[in-house]
């Protein structure tokens, strides 16, 4: 498996007027292509911290954020954002849908915003919300979809432009337990399909089980 993702400690420290808090202290990590790894730490230990880091949104105070073997924690701004719209999915413990747009167009966007045309873009997110049983909700806005449902384009739109690498942060926090299943199945399923790496952080050992790995942080370290 070609690897997609590395870090190699990282340290994140935030400071105050009064203090330093340092959130990483090494953090370390190798992700290939096809692999799905749980990040399982409590509240505050830093997990979304990490996965801002991974995703180049924000920058690290040491260590590096290898992405297909570049170095893009150090790139300027507009390369990174660049690296984020066509290698990087997010998917957040809220949806952040777009209310004024549909499902449909909701996964289009990005796409366009990446180049392609807006025929190749539409029949893209079709597909997508086909197979994550939306078809029949594809010119929905937002308002009028049920919490899992949004959160499945949420997925899709993450997945719009064939990234390498998906990152979650609590993916199925905000829905119950029942829906979260549901959502989760779809989510592993789909991430399958497309051959994508996934970091996916839960507080949910159920749902960390069941993928191939799992890692924690502790003392700002990834074990």
């Amino acid at each position: 498996m070609s690897e997609i993702l590395r870090l190699d400690a990282l340290i994140r420290t935030y400071k105050t007027d009064s203090e330093s808090l340092n959130v990483l202290t090494g953090a370390s990590l190798s992700l290939s292509r096809g692999e799905i790894v749980a990040l399982v730490a409590p509240s505050g230990s830093g997990k979304s911290t990490l996965l801002h880091l991974a995703g180049l949104l924000e920058k690290p105070d040491g260590g590096a954020v290898i992405i297909n073997g570049v170095d893009a924690g150090k790139l300027p701004d507009q390369q990174r954002t660049d690296i984020r719209l066509r290698t990087i999915g997010i998917v957040y413990q809220f949806h952040h849908l777009l209310a004024e747009f549909t499902a449909a167009e909701n996964i289009s966007l990005p796409q366009m915003i990446a180049g392609r045309s807006a025929a190749a873009a539409e029949a893209r997110a079709h597909d997508l919300l086909g197979k994550l049983g939306l078809a029949a909700r594809a010119n929905h806005l937002p308002g009028k979809l049920s919490g899992g449902e949004q959160q499945r384009v949420a997925i899709a739109r993450a997945l719009a432009n064939r990234p390498a690498l998906l990152l979650a942060d609590e993916p199925t926090g905000n829905l119950d337990v029942a829906t979260a299943n549901i959502v989760f199945d779809e989510l592993l399923r789909l991430v399958r399909a497309e051959n994508v790496a996934a970091l996916i952080a839960t507080h949910n050992p159920e749902l960390a089980a069941r993928m191939d790995r799992q890692l924690t942080l502790r003392d700002g370290k990834l074990l």
